[in-house]
């Protein structure tokens, strides 16, 4: 299957695009794409060595491309990333709030530190970098646009990732909040819910061999594949775009269909054969007969 990009050439131009956790993974691809469109570029991330390595690989693009290290949990370190990043751009336009990190483990072997390592990246990053940048939007009357990358359990909750659900239903909780706060200074805020979409090292831990090897991830989705980075780039650019400038407080799955096929209390009964129905009919019928009698 080839998957390729959605948006007209040249949406991005004159855009300045700030991602967290844009030098590996999904914030890599989701920036890959903006600077096709012609975006300008603030990747961060904690090591500046593999934000250079992506800055690098994307020299060739129209647009130019900041990457500066820093840390999402640290509010004044968030402070220097945003004034660096405006002193050589001017402005920033939109904000990517992809910085994450997760790991599975029974919640009762947890430790608080280990709770506190998911939720400050997660939570706190998310609100450090929206509060900082939102505040300047609002007093420069610079319309913005925020996207955060939540997940499907951020309200449906789940088992051995407490930390990660707690956190990105804060941040949930977040996007739709501000989005009703500060609309009146025209500023979007809106969320993507991605199912898997496979990453080297993070998907490693989630999913490292002794689970692969007793569960099939892949083959127990409803479209019995992975979710391609592209389509969430799309998405993504999409939402972060002026093509969209009327959706805001919303959160978009996008996960083929995997929460709601877990959701639904009979979704099971698919593995049913189909030659097998016609017996459980009979049964049925059998048992409203014996009822009426």
């Amino acid at each position: 299957m080839k998957f390729s990009g959605m948006l007209k050439e040249g949406t991005f131009k004159d855009k300045v695009v700030l991602i967290t956790g844009g030098g590996t993974g999904l914030g890599k691809s989701m920036g890959k794409y903006l600077m096709e469109l012609g975006a300008d570029l603030i990747i961060t991330s904690r090591k500046q060595d593999i934000l250079d390595l992506t800055a690098d690989e994307f020299k060739d693009f129209s647009g130019e491309i900041l990457p500066i290290s820093g840390d999402v949990r640290d509010y004044k370190d968030v402070n220097r990333v945003l004034k660096t990043s405006l002193d050589k751009f001017g402005k920033i336009d939109c904000l990517l709030n992809n910085a994450a990190g997760n790991f599975i483990s029974p919640t009762e072997r947890l430790t608080p530190k280990a709770f506190d390592v998911v939720v400050d990246i997660v939570l706190k990053g998310t609100y450090n970098y929206s509060l900082l940048l939102g505040k300047h939007w609002i007093e420069n009357k610079h319309p913005g646009t925020m996207l955060n990358i939540v997940t499907t359990y951020a309200w449906t909750g789940s088992s051995f990732v407490a930390p990660s659900a707690a956190a990105k239903g804060g941040v949930l909780a977040l996007t739709r909040s501000l989005a009703s706060e500060w609309v009146k200074y025209n500023i979007r805020c809106n969320a993507i819910a991605p199912g898997p979409f496979p990453t080297k090292g993070a998907w490693d831990r989630l999913f490292p061999k002794p689970i692969s090897t007793f569960i099939n991830f892949e083959k127990s989705l409803p479209m019995k594949r992975y979710g391609n980075h592209q389509e969430l780039a799309n998405l993504a650019a999409y939402i972060l775009s002026d093509y969209s400038g009327y959706m805001n407080g919303e959160v978009v799955t996008l996960d083929g269909g995997e929460w709601i096929n877990n959701a639904g209390e009979f979704n099971k009964l698919e593995k049913i054969p189909k030659k097998a129905w016609s017996l459980i009919q009979r049964a049925v019928r059998g048992k409203k007969k014996s009822t009426r009698d």
